[in-house]
């Protein structure tokens, strides 16, 4: 019976991956994403890698800088272990590769008996750290076969998936037995944890990692100089990682400002950028992409950010910063990133990804939640009006960061009785 979950997860695999292939290249194709190599992602021909030392697995950009800060510690207290990132999404990939936080970055292996056996038979790992909901059955009973012990670190059950998981409790106890321990961000999660079947005595709280992450890049002062001198004079509103058909409430409300401010707009998939570039002309807004730098003066009234991994750092730029993701019902991004240099943040209301740091910092009188394009518009127009306001907005939301801080060092110190 304890091998029944994983074999029906194995035959759900086998049987909707080749249905799916297709759907997910063309996907690709249109999209303009760069995945790794099939070859890679089936654990063939994968680079030499030192042994013996972490695996850290992060889907996608928002857990790559969740591992960035961990694996940052980690070398900090034990610099003689190899450190190795994993990551699936291309845009991920890519954070990854740039992180220079890792001894090697690799994409993450299909979650299939033979990719997930010939990706820990090439790094051997000591420990294998997943962050936040990156449970993967097969590369679980690896590991757990292989006695690799495996950590789920920063880890969150949000509002919409804790439902949809209790139906499958009898499965999932079965599927995560493997796990060796559990770092929630919140008693609530580590509560919904226990309640999907993970033992008590695996699960602790430690916080949440995302307070303490910094920019992974500081900005780069040419950048920063040029940025500037577009703007000659003008506020800053960063707009970032916006979603389709958000770019379009954004525009409006940022349009209906008077003065208006240069805009910093940064799709959440910078593929889309040259998209988001003509809608921007279908607008007739004077727009141009990041790549290259936009010429120095004030002729331009919209930067479209093209790069991975450089938002974070340009929120230090902003007057007033909108998170995206929140108007349309994609479940948000992360606020932290402009509440970290006392930048006023304003959202949308679908902030479930980020549902616990949204409450802090509504607790706190520290974010905006508007509701559509008109609430957006009148608030950015307020807080551009009146600086104080917004400036004690800012202060408000960087006094939650620093209440929470320390998740990091709480998080390694577990991970250290793995690594003696």
């Amino acid at each position: 019976m304890r091998g029944l979950p994983l074999l029906f997860y194995r035959l759900a695999v086998h049987v909707t991956l080749p249905l799916a292939a297709p759907f997910l290249w063309l996907a690709a194709r249109r999209s303009g994403k760069h995945r790794p190599p099939l070859k890679l992602r089936l654990g063939l021909g994968l680079p030499p890698v030192p042994r013996g030392g972490v695996v850290a697995h992060a889907v996608s950009v928002g857990e790559v800088t969740v591992a960035r800060a961990l694996l940052s510690e980690l070398r900090r207290r034990r610099p003689q272990v190899p450190l190795i990132l994993s990551a699936t999404t291309a845009t991920g990939l890519q954070l990854a590769s740039g992180a220079q936080v890792a001894d090697v970055t690799l994409p993450f292996p299909l979650d299939l008996p033979g990719p997930t056996r010939r990706f820990l038979s090439a790094t051997k790992p000591r420990l294998f750290v997943l962050v936040e909901t990156e449970l993967w059955p097969e590369m679980l009973a690896a590991c757990g076969e292989a006695g690799i012990p495996v950590v789920l670190v920063n880890a969150r059950i949000s509002d919409r998936s804790f439902p949809r998981y209790k139906l499958l409790v009898p499965l999932l106890r079965q599927l995560l037995a493997p796990l060796t321990l559990a770092l929630a961000q919140t008693e609530e999660d580590a509560a919904r944890l226990v309640a999907l079947g993970v033992p008590p005595e695996k699960v602790r709280v430690t916080g949440n990692i995302k307070f303490d992450v910094t920019p992974a890049k500081p900005l780069a002062p040419e950048l920063a100089s040029r940025l500037r001198h577009v703007a000659s004079g003008r506020p800053i509103l960063v707009a970032g990682s916006t979603m389709p058909a958000e770019e379009k409430q954004v525009l409006a409300a940022w349009k209906s400002l008077q003065p208006r401010p240069l805009l910093l707009l940064a799709p959440r998939h910078p593929e889309r950028a040259q998209e988001v570039l003509e809608l921007c002309r279908q607008w007739e807004v004077r727009a141009v992409r990041r790549s290259p730098l936009p010429p120095a003066n004030g002729t331009v009234d919209v930067v479209v950010l093209d790069t991975v991994g450089e938002l974070a750092a340009l929120y230090e730029l902003a007057t007033v910063a909108f998170v995206g993701g929140s108007l349309v019902p994609t479940g948000g991004h992360n606020p932290i990133e402009p509440a970290r240099f006392a930048v006023p943040v304003v959202s949308g209301p679908h902030v479930r990804n980020f549902a616990a740091v949204y409450r802090e910092l509504a607790r706190a009188g520290g974010v905006k939640i508007v509701s559509h394009a008109r609430e957006l518009q009148s608030t950015l127009a307020a807080l551009l009006a009146h600086p104080e306001d917004a400036k004690n907005l800012g202060q408000r939301a960087c006094q939650v960061l620093a209440k929470h801080a320390g998740a990091t060092g709480r998080t390694v110190e577990a991970l250290l009785p793995f690594l003696p």
